[in-house]
C-alpha cells in the first residue's frame, strides 16, 4: 500500500488549498515543503509587498494629511518597523496555514521532493525527499530557492502527486547582471534601507509595486520597460494612465526602451538603456523584475518522464491532468496565469478530480490587481483583445473625480472602463485605476461570469456614497444616459 492517496509537493497557495481539500473528500494526504507553508505568496510576494506598500500608503497619507485638515509635525518613516511589521504579519498567516493543515489531517513533510525513477501506470508514484540546503538570495535565513543537499531524509508513495512547486524570479541576461546591488523582488526583502537611487527594470506589475513603494519612501526611481507602455497586460488606457500618474509623482519611466548592461563605477551601478531614449543610469540598487520562470529544475520530471513545454511549464488539461496517469499540476508550474487565487482553483479543481468528482476549471473570468498608488484592477477583455476576438465593441467609461465618495475619500484619480459588446452590450471586460480597485473588481467578475449588461448594471441599486457606485455610473454613460458627467457633445 502507498504511503498516501495524495502527495502534494508544494505548500504555496496552489498546494495547500490542494492538499486540505483532499483531506476534506477522505484522502490521505501528504504534502512536502522545503520552507514555511504559504509559497511565495505569503512568504515572498502577496502578503509581504501589500504590508509594505500599506506603510508606505499610510506615510503619504499623513504627510498630505493637513488637505484634509490634520496637522502633524516631522513626519517620518523607519524602515526596520516597516520589515518587522511585514515579518508579524507572514509569520501570523503562515502559522495559520500551518494549524489548518494539522487540522485537516494532512501530513506535513520538511524537504526537497525528487522524482528518481520513471512514473508508472500500474503502480504507485515515488518520490525520495532530499534535505533543503540554505538560500543562495539570503545565507543563512530562509531556504527559498533553495536546491536540495544529497541528504535523502525520506521516501514517499502516493497514489496521486499534485506537483505545485510555483515560480522563481526570472532573471536578466545582460552583462552585469550578476553584480551585488543587482536583485530580484525576492532580493529586495534583503534591503535594510531604502536606496536613494533605484533602477527597476520590468514595468508590469511587480516591478511598478516596488517601484511606487521605494520612491514614497523616498528613493530617486527610474522605471525601464521594453513595452510602450507599462502594465502592458492590462488595457492600453490603463497603462498610459499609470505612466502618467508615475511621472506626475517624479517617477521616471523609459517606455520602449531595454537594459543593455550593467557596470560598476565607483560605488554605483551604471545601467545602460537602450531605444529611443538611450542613456546611462547610475543606480544604488538595480530591481530586477521582469517576470517569473517555473520552479521545477530540482524535481526530476525528465527522470519521472513528465513533459514540459518550451518555457518549462508543464501541460495540463482543464483537470489539471498531465500527460502522465496520477500525476497533476497546479499553479504558476502551468503557465496558465501566474496568480495565487487562480492556483488555489486549480488546486481545488485538482484534489475534487482525484477524488472522483467531475470537475474542471474555467479561465475566462480571472480577476488581476497591481497594488501601485493608484492601484489598478481588471477581469475579462481589454478593448483591443476584444475587437481581436471578433467583438464590435462600444467602451463606458466613469472618472473617480466625479463620484462623490472618492472627494471625500481624498482620491479622485483615475478611472472605471467597462468594455461591452454593441449588440447586447454584454459586460466583456472591466478595467479600473484608482482608490480601491482590487476591491471593486469582483463587481466586474461577476457581471461577466452572470453575462450581465450595462443595463443590468445600471439596474442595480448602488450603496451612496460609495466608490461601488463607479460601475453603475459607467454603465449609464455607456447607455448614453451619464448623470452626474456631461453628455457628450452632438455633432
Amino acid at each position: 500500500m502507498p504511503d498516501f492517496d495524495l502527495l502534494v509537493v508544494g505548500g504555496g497557495p496552489g498546494g495547500y488549498v490542494a492538499a486540505i481539500r483532499a483531506a476534506q473528500r477522505g484522502l490521505q494526504v501528504g504534502l512536502v515543503e522545503k520552507e514555511r507553508p504559504g509559497g511565495v505568496c505569503l512568504n515572498w510576494g502577496c502578503i509581504p509587498t501589500k504590508a509594505m506598500l500599506r506603510s508606505a500608503e499610510i506615510f503619504q497619507t499623513v504627510k498630505d494629511a493637513a488637505d484634509f485638515g490634520i496637522h502633524a509635525d516631522n513626519v517620518r518613516f523607519d524602515f526596520a518597523a516597516v520589515r518587522q511589521r511585514k515579518d508579524g504579519i507572514v509569520k501570523e498567516l503562515t502559522d495559520g496555514v500551518a494549524g489548518l493543515l494539522k487540522a485537516n489531517g494532512v501530513t506535513v513533510v520538511e524537504g526537497h521532493a525528487r522524482f528518481t525513477s520513471k512514473i508508472s501506470s500500474t503502480g504507485p508514484t515515488t518520490v525520495q525527499v532530499f534535505e533543503a540546503g540554505q538560500s543562495p538570495i539570503f545565507p543563512g535565513g530562509p531556504r527559498y530557492a533553495a536546491a536540495p543537499t544529497a541528504t535523502v531524509t525520506r521516501t514517499i508513495s502516493a497514489k496521486d502527486v499534485i506537483i505545485a512547486t510555483g515560480s522563481v524570479p526570472a532573471l536578466l541576461p545582460v552583462p552585469g547582471a550578476d553584480l551585488p546591488g543587482v536583485i530580484t523582488s525576492d532580493g529586495a526583502f534583503g534591503l535594510t534601507e531604502v536606496p536613494k537611487r533605484l533602477v527597476v527594470i520590468g514595468g508590469s506589475a511587480v516591478g511598478a509595486e516596488w517601484a511606487s513603494l521605494f520612491h514614497t519612501f523616498g528613493s530617486e526611481v527610474t522605471v525601464v520597460e521594453m513595452q510602450d507602455r507599462l502594465v502592458p497586460l492590462e488595457d492600453k488606457e490603463i497603462g498610459v494612465a499609470l505612466g502618467r500618474s508615475f511621472g506626475k509623482r517624479g517617477i521616471t519611466v523609459l517606455t520602449g526602451s531595454t537594459v543593455t548592461g550593467i557596470a560598476q563605477a565607483g560605488d554605483a551601478l551604471r545601467v545602460n538603456v537602450g531605444g529611443p531614449k538611450a542613456r546611462e543610469i547610475d543606480a544604488d540598487v538595480v530591481l530586477v523584475g521582469v517576470g517569473r520562470r517555473p520552479n521545477t529544475a530540482e524535481l526530476g520530471l525528465d527522470i519521472a518522464g513528465i513533459a514540459t513545454d518550451a518555457r518549462g511549464f508543464i501541460p495540463v488539461n482543464e483537470q489539471l491532468r498531465t500527460e502522465v496517469e496520477h500525476v497533476y499540476a497546479i499553479g504558476d508550474v502551468t503557465g496558465k496565469a501566474l496568480l495565487a487565487h487562480v492556483a488555489s482553483h486549480q488546486g481545488l479543481t485538482a484534489s475534487d478530480v482525484i477524488a472522483g468528482h467531475d470537475a474542471h476549471i474555467d479561465y475566462t473570468v480571472i480577476p488581476a490587481a497591481t497594488f501601485t498608488h493608484p492601484e489598478i484592477a481588471s477581469v475579462g477583455l481589454t478593448e483591443d483583445a476584444a475587437r481581436a476576438a471578433g467583438h464590435e465593441v462600444i467602451t463606458a467609461k466613469f472618472p473617480f473625480a466625479a463620484l462623490g465618495r472618492a472627494k471625500t475619500f481624498g482620491e479622485t484619480e483615475g478611472f472605471v472602463k467597462i468594455v461591452a459588446g454593441a449588440a447586447h452590450q454584454e459586460v466583456l471586460g472591466v478595467h479600473i485605476i484608482g482608490p480601491s480597485a482590487s476591491d471593486l473588481i469582483t463587481e466586474g467578475a461577476l457581471a461577466i461570469s452572470l453575462e450581465a449588461t450595462l443595463e443590468e448594471l445600471a439596474d442595480t441599486i448602488h450603496a451612496h456614497p460609495t466608490l461601488g457606485e463607479i460601475d453603475m455610473e459607467a454603465a449609464l454613460t455607456g447607455l448614453g444616459l451619464p448623470v452626474h458627467v456631461a453628455p457628450p457633445r452632438k455633432r
